[in-house]
């Protein structure tokens, strides 16, 4: 694997850069892997990484019907952060901060983790009562959190607005410096090209139409559009499509898709100079090295598996955007999309075993799959290596929805879902 660095930009550009070699082949499935990962965004790739890296089983698939990150993981809007009020998920989404901060360095690959800060806005009593008790809660968690007066928000964000005859006002806003945003496509690729260069097969366009089981109810493979591929262990890491893959096992899964959507607008100087979010508007805003202004809304409210989404959701968020920031009145907005996001009744994720042996799952991040990518494949990574759940993924079992143990996040998600 060639080695990024200043060095080799130079080196290459005295050959017109055609010296670079492929990040990562576009392999031809094998007839048994150890592992078989179904499902290449940066959950996927990043437990393939850490499968290689950590536990050495390199005989490992990363599997997708599409493109290599072409599902969630390239549909988000790139926020990271850590300020979940539980216990439970505190633990979960601070590990996968502290992987965020060194990732470039350990993948050699520039993620472009910006710590930038998130502010959440508080815009009625409840808001702040529920934004106080986060506050309180990730301190004794040991997770940064701070409490802003309106006019601290508006130091902190200068295209505020905190007047008081504001359709929303804003009566004071939680900080997390520590959190930010990065870069969702260099995350995907990063991944691909260090786990690719340690043995890991990456296999493109290539839809799994089942998960097979033997005689004694273990999993054998996956049926694909390729024909069958053996696997000693199958781990299932599909975002919005979980459901649907898991149902080919004989596996139901407590999983609702709803699409989410998002836009940028025309490009622009610096002007915002963190993440804002807020969830009585349900919209969150950020601004992106291009200097688009990325903008995401609440998901839609219907169950569906597109990728689009209906114009009245994004209506009523670029109306409360330019409400919450004025100074935006004028922008232009250039495209919008959808991801496909997979909620559960408690609005926290799943990462462990499942009925079936060896067969693994890790599904139900709603809209904070993204800032858990690290994390969420560390875990999933040691699960599937071990056998057993990792210290910080062990209380997002499945089995959960029937002991009545849930995470109930819903607040935390910033967002309507």
């Amino acid at each position: 694997m060639t080695r990024y660095s200043a060095f080799a930009v130079v080196k290459n550009a005295l050959t017109g850069h055609k010296g670079w070699r492929e990040q990562w082949p576009d392999a031809e499935p094998k007839k048994e892997y150890d592992v078989i990962i179904v499902g290449a965004g940066g959950h996927g790739l990043g437990a393939a990484y850490y499968l290689a890296r950590e536990h050495g089983i390199t005989n490992v698939a990363v599997i997708d019907k599409g493109w290599l990150g072409g599902g969630n993981t390239g549909r988000n809007t790139t926020i990271i952060r850590s300020n979940y009020l539980y216990d439970e998920s505190a633990k979960l989404y601070d590990h996968a901060l502290d992987l965020w901060d060194g990732l470039s360095q350990e993948l050699n690959y520039n993620v472009m983790f910006s710590r930038r800060g998130v502010m959440m806005l508080a815009h009625n009593v409840h808001d702040v009562q529920s934004f106080q008790r986060h506050v309180h809660s990730n301190r004794l968690n040991g997770v940064d959190n701070r409490w802003l007066s309106p006019e601290e928000a508006k130091a902190f964000c200068p295209p505020l607005n905190i007047s008081k005859d504001a359709r929303y006002p804003v009566m004071g806003a939680a900080l997390q410096m520590r959190a930010g945003t990065a870069r969702h496509d260099a995350v995907a690729w990063g991944y691909a090209r260090a786990a690719a260069a340690r043995g890991v097969d990456i296999i493109q366009n290539c839809p799994v139409i089942a998960i097979r089981r033997g005689p004694d109810g273990a999993v054998t493979g996956v049926d694909t559009a390729k024909g069958f591929i053996g696997a000693k262990k199958v781990a299932v890491s599909a975002a919005g499509h979980t459901s649907v893959v898991m149902q080919s096992a004989g596996v139901r899964m407590p999983l609702e898709s709803f699409p989410l959507q998002a836009l940028v607008s025309e490009p622009v100087k610096p002007v915002f100079p963190c993440v804002v979010m807020s969830n009585t508007v349900h919209a969150y805003i950020s601004q992106s090295d291009k200097g688009e202004l990325v903008i995401g809304s609440g998901t839609d409210q219907y169950t569906s598996y597109s990728q689009r989404g209906g114009l009245p959701l994004i209506e009523h968020t670029v109306a409360a955007i330019c409400e919450v920031f004025p100074i935006f009145n004028r922008m232009r907005m250039l495209r919008k999309w959808g991801g496909i996001v997979d909620v559960t009744p408690d609005r926290s994720a799943i990462i462990g075993k499942t009925p079936v042996k060896n067969l693994f799952v890790n599904c139900g991040w709603g809209t904070g799959g993204f800032k858990a990518t690290p994390g969420a494949a560390h875990t999933l990574a040691h699960t599937v290596a071990t056998g057993e759940p990792h210290p910080i993924n062990a209380p997002f079992t499945l089995d959960r929805f029937r002991t009545g143990r849930l995470i109930d996040e819903a607040a935390a998600a910033a967002v309507a879902h």
